[in-house]
């Protein structure tokens, strides 16, 4: 439950940090999270398909 609210405090933080910054601010970041998120998620699908199965000993 405390993350929960923990959690929500962040999220309002941020949004009102987001309503006061210029909307090219806003976007530009926004688009530099989505990249950054797309490379992240591309290496880890790029890493699970090469990884060489391990066998227990």
């Amino acid at each position: 439950m405390l993350f929960l609210v923990a959690a929500l405090l962040l999220l309002g933080v941020v949004l009102g940090t987001v309503a006061h910054a210029p909307l090219t601010f806003s976007v530009a970041v926004g688009a530099a999270i989505a990249v950054w998120l797309g490379l992240f998620a591309l290496r880890e699908r790029h890493g699970r398909r090469h990884r060489t199965p391990t066998t227990g000993s």
